[in-house]
């Protein structure tokens, strides 16, 4: 803190931004136009992300609960953000720390991940807040009064993880502007900082989240071009891959004898050897021995090179992926940033360069960097910086979607769409005397909901009864700048509408993420010809209910041998439905609807008669506005789905046929 500085009591509240890291926490803020972090009364700006909970119930964080982890390894929790939004069940949970949990007693309770420290549940949210509310703290002593907070996140971070983060500031007092993507925040404090134009990826490599992210600078507008990236990768990694060696050399080759505190110590002398060697060639290590003796251990850096290679070459998947997405080679990247500590590591850079054909730059500090770009976001939100010369357009990581007949994802908005972003699609009813929608939520890119995150489940009820395909429901996504999603549905002709926040309980399993873009891809074409073999088969049901009903109601409009040949094809359709052939089904369709064709016409026309009888010009031409909503084209079809009456089955309709519909949607029904 400047010495000189005079505090105003009348001084607007300052906003402050934040770096929840998985290792080590930053806070940061604007002076005369200068970002820069905060330090504590020693001037360090890094907090350990590690916190302590004692006997006495005093909670201690940072420094003094990283020395307290190897003698109480189950009351400190370290890494804690790799913890955020996962489930009880989730098997990354169980390898991530010598830590006792409380096992859940039903599926509702196995949603949250909780610790059982010192006979109390305590839950990620909880430990995050209590290192934002020391940061928060450290702003206050320098800032006197704190405004709005920006908070940063992994790009790859999912609905739960970044809910759950925005909770925890909410827990400890702040107001959260923004949760803003961490290479994003690297970006904007490295673009501000050099102003410089071009397209770069940055390299976000920290203790726990991986992130790559491609953007475009142009004179203050940052535009997001792809992401990827692994919630759960990071250096803890490699402490984990060294301190197998370490515990090898303690006399502990496998779990067997190796106690919580065991553990911990190999994790803590990992951590040390891998910031060791980012200066030195060789790091000796005193370890104790298993029966009570103490031995030296040497770790070269080629060792932990080897060591960690499978951990960095796992970032290069995502890297090459973000830069197919984008469609760039990386000799067309005008650079590459560094970000987090992690990267350095000296294998990781030498590694990075190999793989962008580029020297990276690290010349703004990794570790400090996210939170700069982050005390940048919030001057600006606070409307103390010259917003008009920034602009942040930041994209979706995954495709967000709905569950349509026959198990199909109706993808609503895709991966790599800019948000904030809205979408909306119209969907119609596949039964007579519908009265409700299921409406299913996933994420992901295969063709089947089966294959893809199921994110939420709600219902819209109390739709009046009416034939199928008259019916329209609106299906809204908004995503909006913090990656939130909420949806909403709207039966049009009724007004009933129903809005749901999409808040899965939570998170990604390790690696889901990545390998749902790789399934998307190796399976691309399998999942196409399931998706058109489904597709086909609810075509092919629908029209075989229709004709059927059809045969019962309006039998005296066919002609001559119709009926017997109409069942003929009918049964033949009904048969190929059972086989695994999309061909032969759309085969038997067409046959049925050459066939049914003429008595299709005949069977509308008395439809339009029996609606327009007794009624004048004018009811008639009112009628038909009131129920097409658009146009004629529109109020015919729905004549024809009301005269060929599908049968009843209560489930959204597949896309099958657009109609003409408002600016921004695309509306999905019945022939």
């Amino acid at each position: 803190m400047n010495l000189l500085d005079i505090f105003d009591p009348k001084a607007a509240p300052r906003p402050i931004g934040i770096d929840l890291g998985t290792t080590n926490s930053l806070v940061a803020s604007v002076s005369d136009g200068t970002p820069r972090c905060m330090g504590d009364c020693d001037g360090e700006a890094l907090l350990p992300s590690v916190v302590h909970y004692g006997e006495a119930g005093q909670i201690i964080v940072g420094k003094e609960a990283q020395r307290l982890a190897a003698s109480n390894p189950r009351e400190t929790i370290v890494s804690v953000k790799r913890f955020m939004g996962r489930g009880a069940r989730d098997p990354e949970t169980r390898r991530l720390g010598p830590y006792a949990f409380v096992e859940p007693r039903d599926d509702d309770d196995a949603k949250v991940i909780k610790f059982d420290v010192r006979g109390k549940p305590v839950n990620p949210i909880e430990v995050s807040a209590e290192i934002l509310r020391v940061l928060k703290k450290r702003a206050e002593d320098e800032l006197r009064r704190v405004g709005g907070a920006v908070i940063t996140v992994p790009a790859y971070f999912d609905d739960a993880q970044r809910q759950a983060t925005k909770d925890a500031g909410r827990l400890a007092g702040l107001e959260v502007l923004r949760l803003l993507n961490e290479p994003t925040a690297a970006a904007l404090a490295y673009g501000l900082d050099k102003k410089q134009n071009g397209t770069f990826a940055v390299y976000d490599l920290g203790g726990g989240t991986f992130d790559i992210t491609i953007l475009v600078l142009d004179d203050g507008v940052f535009q997001v071009r792809s992401t990827g990236g692994d919630s759960a990768l990071g250096g803890d990694d490699m402490d984990r891959a060294l301190a197998e060696v370490l515990l090898a050399a303690m006399g502990y080759p496998s779990d067997e004898g190796r106690t919580p505190e065991i553990v911990r110590l190999a994790l803590d002398a990992a951590r040390a050897t891998k910031h060791g060697l980012t200066d030195k060639e060789t790091v000796e290590v005193e370890l104790p021995v298993r029966g009570g003796d103490t031995r030296h251990v040497s770790i070269t850096r080629s060792q932990f090179d080897e060591l960690i290679k499978p951990v960095v070459e796992k970032t290069g998947i995502a890297c090459r992926r973000a830069l197919k997405d984008a469609e760039l080679a990386p000799e067309s990247l005008d650079g590459v940033i560094l970000v987090g500590g992690s990267t350095r590591v000296p294998f990781v850079r030498t590694y990075v360069e190999r793989l962008f054909k580029r020297h990276p730059l690290a010349d703004i500090d990794p570790d400090q960097v996210v939170a700069l770009g982050a005390a940048v976001q919030a001057n600006l939100l606070a409307g103390d910086g010259d917003a008009e010369e920034v602009l942040l357009l930041d994209v979706l990581p995954l495709s967000l979607g709905i569950e349509t007949m026959g198990g199909v994802t109706e993808k609503i908005l895709p991966r790599n769409t800019t948000i904030p972003a809205g979408a909306k699609q119209t969907f119609t009813t596949y039964a007579d005397n519908q009265t409700g929608f299921e409406i299913h939520v996933v994420q992901g890119e295969r063709e089947l909901a089966a294959d893809c995150r199921s994110l939420a489940r709600f219902t819209l009820r109390g739709i009046p009864p009416m034939p199928a395909g008259l019916a329209r429901l609106e299906v809204t996504f908004d995503v909006d700048a913090d990656g939130l999603l909420d949806v909403s549905a709207r039966e049009t002709r009724t007004g009933i509408e129903q809005k749901v926040e999409v808040k899965p309980s939570y998170g990604l399993d390790d690696d889901q993420v990545e390998q749902m873009l790789m399934d998307a891809l190796d399976y691309g074409e399998q999942d196409l010809a399931a998706r058109r073999l489904a597709e086909q088969r609810v075509e092919a049901q629908r029209i075989l209910m229709a004709t059927r009903h059809g045969l019962e109601t309006d039998a005296d409009l066919l002609q001559g041998d119709d009926k017997q040949r109409i069942e003929a094809a009918a049964d033949a359709l009904a048969k190929v439905i059972e086989g695994t052939s999309a061909a032969a089904i759309e085969s038997g369709i067409s046959e049925l609807d050459r066939l049914t064709h003429d008595w299709a016409g005949r069977r509308m026309d008395r439809a339009i008669a029996n609606a327009i009888a007794g009624k004048s010009l004018g009811d008639v031409e009112s009628s038909v506005k009131d129920a097409a909503g658009t146009d004629a084209h529109t109020a015919v079809a729905d004549a024809h789905a009301s005269a060929m009456g599908p049968g009843a089955d209560p489930s959204l309709e597949p896309p099958v046929e657009p109609r003409p519909s408002g600016s921004g949607s695309s509306t999905r029904g019945a022939p």
